[in-house]
């Protein structure tokens, strides 16, 4: 069921959300939070797309927030908005509301959600594109518990990253962080697998590719060695290779699908390791609502400090090899399983 709204309020969107649910006969509410997307015309399609197939998993209220910027002065002191209402087959398993804001309104985006947001339920603020420097501070993340950008759809990702870090605040992540998670599994169960001391690294992809330069981060700032990043081809990451006192373990990933493991004294082995789509992204975000402090203390590492030689790590005692392999390759097993587990949400009454 799909209702136009034209020259609205939120109080005449509600109204219309009820009348909805009388009419599709589920005036129940299940869902489990709030997803607000903020874009663009252009994206909006793509994300209510990739929202609506997280929705399987996680039944939400997803409101699409479209701010119109009109070329007529006149047009711009005219404040206006328009909202379509989708329910029941339009909708999937939730409720979308796609507003698009003209005129004054749109710098006062908040005052049209905050009505519509799911009464005791978490909310979600997702930006696929143009996303605030400080995320936290905007008026709309300020409604969110948890704030989701991308920095791969930026003009300039490395830079976006180094905003990021300055700006971070819990609750903060990132879909590029999101791609790398089967990354970071494969290669903490593959040092769980050999007892030895993690020299150096190698991780090699795109360039500009802000998932490489995060994957990179993330080692250096969990392993305390020199991380050296290298440009590829693609898709995307292409391999990872670290050099160990026991021979060197490299996860190599040439085709964007299928990943070959090699770790010295062992026989090769594939592994599937395929690009995900953005609705497994947003899933796999929308399955926590705590801060990640793992993804806050990679971004913080810095990229600049990539390549350099790292402090500590190679003075580190003999005793220390459990220490430094076991603390920085368990842990990270924990933050792609463990941490990554579905956190309780209320369901809005």
């Amino acid at each position: 069921m799909k209702t136009d709204l034209t020259d609205t309020t939120a109080s005449k969107i509600n109204k219309a959300l009820v009348l909805g649910r009388r009419a599709i006969g589920t005036p129940a509410v299940g869902m489990v939070l709030t997803l607000v997307i903020v874009t663009d015309e252009e994206n909006a399609y793509d994300a209510l797309k990739a929202a609506g197939d997280a929705a399987h998993e996680h039944p939400s209220r997803t409101l699409v927030v479209i701010k119109r910027v009109s070329r007529s002065p006149r047009d711009r002191t005219r404040s206006r908005l328009d909202a379509e209402v989708r329910l029941g087959a339009d909708a999937g398993t939730g409720e979308t509301i796609v507003l698009r804001l003209y005129g004054d309104v749109v710098d006062h985006a908040q005052s049209v959600v905050l009505p519509l947001l799911l009464p005791d339920a978490p909310v979600v603020a997702w930006w696929p594109v143009n996303a605030p420097l400080d995320p936290a501070k905007d008026p709309l993340g300020a409604l969110a518990q948890r704030r989701v950008t991308d920095t791969y759809a930026c003009e300039e990702p490395i830079r976006e990253l180094a905003a990021r870090a300055d700006a971070y605040a819990p609750g903060d992540t990132d879909l590029s962080w999101t791609r790398i998670t089967p990354w970071r599994s494969m290669l903490a169960a593959a040092l769980d697998q050999v007892d030895c001391r993690v020299q150096a690294v190698e991780v090699e992809g795109e360039e500009q590719n802000p998932s490489c330069e995060l994957l990179a981060m993330w080692l250096a700032d969990r392993l305390s060695v020199p991380v050296q990043r290298s440009a590829s081809e693609g898709p995307g990451l292409t391999a990872v290779r670290m050099e160990t006192d026991g021979g060197p373990v490299v996860l190599d990933r040439a085709d964007g699908s299928l990943a070959n493991l090699s770790i010295h004294g062992q026989p090769a082995r594939a592994v599937a390791l395929k690009r995900r789509e953005t609705a497994e992204l947003i899933a796999e975000e929308l399955r926590r609502l705590d801060p990640d402090d793992t993804y806050a203390s990679a971004l913080r590492y810095g990229v600049d400090r990539l390549n350099a030689p790292a402090k500590g790590g190679a003075d580190e005692p003999d005793g220390a090899v459990a220490t430094s392999v076991g603390a920085a390759a368990k842990a990270p097993a924990k933050d792609a399983a463990q941490e990554k587990a579905p956190v309780r949400k209320a369901a809005a009454k």
